[in-house]
């Protein structure tokens, strides 16, 4: 590359004086924010309220459907045990061992894809089998191979998640502007210096929405696995619950899913802003 570059990234932007219609802009998107995000947190509490009185009325049957005031209650129960947390830790630890194995595998596979155009081609249709084939299928044939236990949950979990990384981050290499690596190539840059300043900066959008479609799949994974050998987990809760019928415990374990699900969906958006922050700054 040449040594020559533009000192362009010294320049303080923070301190730049913003004109008045640029400020009312700013706060006009700020309160359409803390709108949507007031309006999604009453939408959430009519609908827990709901459940709660139509379950109280006996309009819908609470032995099957559950109640919020009975949630709590199984949570305070599952609490004075002292298991809440342990089922809680495994499922979470299980789900993000699988993510980010599966991130990280599914971009080095990817980045292996884009540099030999060979190998490009030649597992172009096995990824798209793969990528069709119902995954879920495959965790009888996982545990006969690996055995029960918490790393058959995790080979799950990432058999989900994986295809999904290499298809998307692929995509995004293959879809970069090809003027930028042309100019890359022009100034002397190596074919590892147009991966590192071109097509991963360029390919961080489809790097984020493979991360935010994995975690769903993830816990899609990890509750699968849990189902089938698991012996402790949230998974493990579900399927106990609907076998002795404790409904409570079946929907007092979705709901801490559902909460877990979005902290992990927000931890993704946080990295997000944070990586874009840092590369504004730089």
């Amino acid at each position: 590359m040449s040594k020559h570059e533009p000192q362009t990234g010294t320049v303080d932007t923070a301190e730049a004086p913003i004109s008045a219609e640029h400020a009312r802009y700013l706060r006009r998107i700020k309160r359409q924010k803390t709108a949507v995000r007031l309006t999604q947190i009453l939408v959430l509490v009519l609908l827990f309220a709901l459940w709660e009185i139509l379950a109280g009325a006996r309009i819908i049957d609470p032995f099957i459907t559950s109640q919020p005031s009975r949630v709590v209650n199984t949570i305070r129960t599952l609490y004075a045990e002292g298991v809440l947390f342990t089922h809680i830790g495994i499922t979470c630890l299980e789900t993000i061992i699988g993510f980010l194995l599966g991130t990280v595998l599914g971009v080095l596979i990817a980045v292996a894809l884009w540099w030999s155009q060979f190998l490009s081609q030649v597992s172009e249709p096995y990824l798209v089998v793969l990528n069709s084939l119902p995954k879920i299928a495959l965790g009888p044939v996982f545990i006969v191979w690996i055995g029960a236990g918490p790393v058959a949950i995790i080979v799950m979990t990432l058999a989900i998640s994986l295809i999904v990384t290499i298809l998307e981050v692929l995509n995004g290499f293959v879809n970069t502007d090809p003027d930028k690596i042309k100019l890359v190539h022009s100034f002397g840059g190596t074919k590892c210096q147009v991966l590192t300043k071109v097509l991963l900066p360029a390919s961080f959008p489809n790097i984020i929405n493979a991360l935010k479609v994995n975690v769903g799949l993830s816990w899609v994974g990890v509750i699968v696995g849990e189902f089938l050998v698991s012996k402790a987990g949230l998974g493990y809760l579900i399927v106990y619950g609907g076998q002795v019928f404790k409904l409570d415990l079946v929907m007092t374990s979705v709901v801490i899913l559902a909460v877990a699900a979005t902290l992990m969906y927000q931890g993704v958006i946080y990295f997000e802003q944070l990586v874009l922050k840092r590369s504004r700054l730089i």
